[in-house]
């Protein structure tokens, strides 16, 4: 859901209080905080963000060039896809620099007369949104800053113009380049804005990319890419099966659902104990989460946690939870009541339906005796690991959470014991 975040005056004065305020000229005079955060072609002598560590002091300059390398406002030898695997891995490897990246990013996209530019770099931001969140003092304020941007194509136009107008009054031929700059073709604002305003919510809470093996160029085209194709992953059902029609238009449920979920099982995923609950190796999941949204499920599988884990982190990952918010309160008020949890399903949009009769009747396979023997995945235990990942409470408070988990659990084992899937059977 948008929600309005902290105001333009509130931005401010932020800013005054976590600037590390630069100056000039000979007499050292401050520069003002509307010049420290508009667009600069120069370098910095000395991070944005106030620090004592030292090492950040030092790696924050040579980052504002590799912003600016990016962005084609400074001439490097590396190609862009390598320029923003360097500045996205200094940042993911040093938690300090992160908030100083973001700084950066808003300081060249503000103000800035070069379309072509400013579109790369908010570009970067949201490859950088797929890696790595700002910190939570810093969120409020990077949010604020990209909704002023979810519905400004108009206004940035004009700013350019004006800015344009302003500075370029020298020959006409740096009037033709200024205005060629200003008419490169690409991507709105907005829809740079729009992407990176989805990715802040959902980075702020599952936190950024994890494991122990350092961004890939891989992991940095597919960022790039995610912003015009959405990903299979956090994305809502309908995109997801939008964007399957091409590929296999006679197809009801989710490809990403299906195919892993016949891994699991062509891996013995129901004779291994701990599935579901046993953790896959995480930078074995990245790189499977990878090939899936190209389409791929690689041969070389062994291990059936992985593809059980990334299934898991699908159905979590879902822009709207498969049962939607809307029925929320009436599974938690029917946790005990077995023909009401069922009549609950029955309500569900066909496409929600659908994919929650799948996964159902998938765990009840699990659920069968012979099986539990030595998986040791009873139906509570099943129930236990996948509620989270169908049902989300809304609450902030605690002790609601804590009561709502233990009924969307009991509502959940109630659909995996009653529940009639056997119409699923064949369905793809």
């Amino acid at each position: 859901t948008l929600r309005k975040p902290i105001s333009q005056s509130s931005m401010v004065d932020w800013a005054s209080k976590n600037l590390n305020m630069h100056t000039q000229g000979f007499f050292r005079r401050r520069i003002s905080i509307s010049n420290m955060l508009s667009w600069n072609g120069g370098s910095i002598k000395k991070p944005m963000l106030i620090t004592s560590n030292r090492t950040i002091k030092k790696e924050a300059c040579e980052m504002f060039k590799l912003v600016q390398s990016y962005m084609g406002d400074r001439q490097t030898r590396m190609d862009r896809n390598h320029v923003a695997l360097v500045t996205v891995t200094k940042c993911w490897s040093m938690q300090g620099l992160r908030d100083e990246l973001y700084i950066q990013l808003i300081r060249q996209t503000t103000d800035n007369t070069c379309y072509r530019s400013l579109a790369w770099g908010w570009e970067l931001m949201a490859i950088s949104l797929a890696f790595f969140s700002p910190s939570p003092k810093f969120q409020s304020y990077l949010e604020g800053y990209i909704y002023r941007h979810l519905d400004s194509d108009e206004n940035i136009a004009q700013r350019i113009k004006e800015l344009v107008d302003l500075k370029i009054k020298k020959n006409s031929k740096s009037r033709k380049k200024r205005k060629q700059n200003t008419e490169d073709e690409g991507l709105p604002i907005s829809t740079y804005a729009q992407y990176c305003y989805r990715k802040l919510q959902k980075v702020a809470v599952t936190g950024g990319k994890k494991g122990l093996r350092k961004p890939t160029v891989e992991e940095i085209t597919h960022a790039r890419n995610a912003i015009v194709t959405p990903s299979l992953f956090g994305s809502s059902l309908e995109e997801i099966m939008l964007r399957q029609q091409d590929m296999y238009p006679g197809n009801k449920l989710p490809w990403v659902q299906t195919q892993l979920s016949q891994q699991v099982l062509a891996l013995g995923g129901e004779q291994t104990e701990g599935i579901f609950r046993i953790p896959g190796d995480i930078d074995e999941v990245n790189a499977l989460k990878l090939q899936v949204d190209q389409w791929r499920i690689p041969s070389s599988l062994s291990d059936p946690n992985i593809p059980a884990s990334l299934l898991k982190l699908w159905y979590r990952e879902l822009e709207e939870p498969v049962i939607p918010q809307q029925f929320y309160k009436e599974c938690i008020s029917n946790y005990e009541n077995p023909d009401a949890a069922v009549a609950v399903v029955q309500l569900l949009p066909e496409l929600n339906r659908l994919v929650l009769c799948y996964l159902i009747h998938f765990l009840q396979i699990f659920a069968q005796p012979s099986n539990v023997g030595r998986t040791k995945m009873d139906v509570n235990n099943l129930a236990m690991v996948m509620a989270p990942n169908c049902l989300r409470c809304q609450s902030d408070d605690p002790r609601v959470i804590f009561e709502n988990t233990r009924k969307e659990m009991s509502f959940l084992r109630m659909l995996i014991v009653h529940l009639d899937t056997s119409f699923i059977k064949g369905l793809v």
